[in-house]
């Protein structure tokens, strides 16, 4: 402990065990407790230190009062290793000052008040010899030929406070220890994903009933119109081999038929295992190429690496040790009761750690190797949590710009170590979270509780999931929940389909009736947009608003407002200029109708100060879905009708060139 402590510093992992996260360009919030004892005035710092070793210094500003908590914010703009450190000191000015207005006027202590304020000005003069300011001033407040209030007045004098604010006087300097954080590239903390099934895309059924796989070739083809709703990345399942035995049938079913396609996650076949790609998608100059395609249509491809075997998998001969066998002698396939996944064996990670290690991280480098740098991984939360510390640190050793999705749908403290250890993003509770309630409480968690190191990827639905706010909840559900998703995260998700609006489940499930794991699918894209029966417009326009919205590139600005409705979600996000490309502030205000079933009326209450603005004024909000403006201020009438638009997504309009 120093001389002045400092305390809980943020941003860090709890137990600091390992570096806090930041993306490149992510505003930082930092946070520390700092005080002392008696009613001395104290400064803080918080100085950054590039990879490169340059350091900044930040000064922080105090928080709530009585609370002793202190802030700043500062842009991460490359990325490293970086550290922060919290320097804190006795302000002997502002202490002097804030002793001498009480006293002065009280008439106590008048000349030894001057004659010790004049030696404070004597001393910072002489620590900025250049400037005449502070020697100036130090010498009419030590004249005793002047009046108390002439002599006094240097004190207050805004050329001396601009001086000593530049160069404080400090005394008692203390530092706390070094702090590190992980800067990584934009992409690992936003995006825009779109996934899909490369095997549907080009599909052709024939007229006896049988498939032809579409290929990678044939899914190039869908690139173009991906890119041009203003996705990201494009993600794609399992490409390896399918095995026979067990192999799943349509919607999930025990017995498949002798043209069933089989799920992806069945992984391995006389043809390969997970080094291998299925010969129906094509071969390795296949992939290349379809990685190529999606560079040139300014997207990046996640690929989805399960590591678990079908039990044709060639592991299974060559390292039984590597799975687990049961009394009877028969290996043990994965099991989440009640349900049983006949057609997969889960992997044992303690018979032969060693090589299972070095075979898992050899298999990533295959794709690697392909230029592929963004990774799905699914059911990570199966295998043991050092096993993931130890491959992600070792990859991302070679190659930091290495992006690992966690599809972890489990309790929330495996989830969060997965992301502690070094997952970039995560699969998160979104998909079930629907009420204002559960959606004000779970993206306060997100943007808060756990954003120094768990980065939601917020998807509205997956090849596994279609909950049932969206089986009956209409086109409203499906717009309303992209917009909240599309705007509380930097990087969100859609699964092929949903622009289709794609809502029958297979009965008592939360999974798509026909479900493409199981078979192939095709889509009429063309004959949807014809008739209008698309929500591929939205979602271009909810991309197209998130490139144009610095405030909603950020994950830890998000601030809840509130509502008289108890189906009226609202929230804000916004960024000073100070953090922008054009140095002018964003501000975004969303208000959603989370009920799909009505037309509500209500009033949104908000605090301005959360988004830059004098909470006396009166402000003009655009509407970016319908072009409508209006004038706001602290109380203001809305109506959202659920068949129509459900949600607003407003721009504060700040006066031109306003910071």
């Amino acid at each position: 402990m120093g001389r002045i402590p400092i305390r809980h510093l943020s941003p860090q992992q709890p137990e600091n065990l390992w570096p806090a996260k930041a993306y490149v360009g992510e505003v930082v919030p930092f946070a520390a407790t700092v005080f002392k004892e008696g009613h001395d005035v104290l400064g803080v710092d918080v100085v950054l230190t590039t990879p490169r070793g340059v350091e900044t210094v930040h000064r922080m500003r105090p928080g709530a009062p009585g609370t002793d908590r202190w802030h700043a914010s500062a842009v991460v703009d490359e990325s490293g290793e970086w550290t922060y450190r919290v320097s804190a000191w006795l302000d002997d000015w502002e202490t002097w000052l804030h002793n001498a207005e009480i006293k002065i006027a009280a008439g106590v202590d008048v000349d030894l008040m001057l004659t010790m304020g004049a030696e404070l000005l004597a001393r910072a003069a002489a620590a900025t010899p250049a400037s005449t300011v502070l020697a100036d001033a130090a010498t009419r407040m030590a004249s005793e030929r002047l009046p108390v209030e002439a002599r006094f007045s240097v004190a207050t004098d805004a050329r001396v406070a601009a001086a000593l604010a530049t160069a404080p006087l400090r005394s008692l300097i203390t530092e706390s220890g070094p702090r590190p954080i992980r800067v990584e590239r934009e992409r690992a903390g936003v995006g825009a994903w779109y996934e899909f099934f490369p095997r549907s895309e080009g599909a052709k059924q024939k007229k006896d009933g049988s498939w032809v796989s579409g290929t990678f070739r044939t899914a190039a083809k869908r690139l173009p119109a991906i890119a041009s709703m203003g996705f990201d990345v494009v993600y794609i399942p399992p490409i390896h081999p399918i095995g026979t035995t067990n192999r799943k049938g349509p919607n999930n079913t025990l017995t498949a038929g002798p043209g069933d396609p089989g799920s992806p996650y069945g992984i391995g076949s006389a043809d390969g295992g997970h080094d291998s790609i299925h010969p129906e998608l094509g071969t390795e100059k296949d992939l290349a190429f379809f990685v190529r395609a999606c560079t040139q249509s300014g997207l990046e491809l996640a690929i989805d690496i399960a590591l678990q075997a079908s039990p044709d998998h060639p592991w299974v001969t060559e390292h039984p040790e590597w799975f687990t066998t049961l009394p009877d002698g028969t290996i043990a396939y994965a099991e989440n009761p009640p349900k049983k996944y006949q057609d997969i064996y889960p992997l044992n990670f303690d018979n032969d750690p060693e090589g299972i290690y070095q075979e898992m991280l050899r298999i990533f480098r295959v794709w690697l190797g392909y230029g592929i740098k963004i990774f799905r991984v699914d059911n990570p939360h199966t295998k043991p949590l050092q096993f993931w510390e130890r491959l992600i640190a070792e990859i991302l050793d070679d190659d930091p710009d290495v992006i690992f999705l966690s599809e972890a749908f489990t309790r929330p403290a495996m989830m969060r170590s997965l992301a502690g250890v070094g997952f970039q993003q995560s699969y998160t509770y979104f998909t079930w979270r629907n009420t204002k309630v559960e959606l004000e409480e779970y993206l306060v968690e997100l943007s808060k509780e756990t954003s120094d190191y768990l980065r939601p990827n917020l998807f509205v639905n997956t090849h596994d999931i279609l909950p049932p706010y969206l089986q009956f909840g209409g086109q409203a559900a499906y717009k309303v929940r992209a917009a909240i998703a599309a705007t509380a995260s930097p990087t969100w998700g859609v699964y092929s389909g949903y622009e289709l609006m794609e809502n029958i489940a297979r009965p008592g499930s939360e999974e798509n009736i026909d479900n493409e794991k199981y078979e192939f699918k095709q889509r009429d894209w063309a004959a949807a947009e014809a008739e209008g029966r698309t929500l591929a417009p939205y979602l271009t326009l909810l991309n197209r608003i998130r490139a144009q919205h610095p405030a909603l590139v950020q994950l830890r600005n998000l601030e809840v407002h509130w509502s008289d409705d108890d189906s009226i979600l609202v929230f804000s996000k916004f960024i000073d200029g100070e953090f922008t490309a054009s140095g002018e502030s964003d501000a975004i205000i969303v208000v959603a109708n989370v009920d799909p079933h009505s037309v509500r009326e209500t009033t949104v209450h908000l605090d301005p100060t959360r988004f830059g603005v004098d909470p006396a004024s009166l402000f003009d909000v655009t509407d970016l879905v319908t072009g409508e403006t209006f004038t706001w201020g602290l109380d203001n009438f809305v109506r959202l009708d659920a068949f129509t638009e459900p949600a607003h997504i407003l721009r504060v309009e700040f006066p031109k060139g306003t910071p």
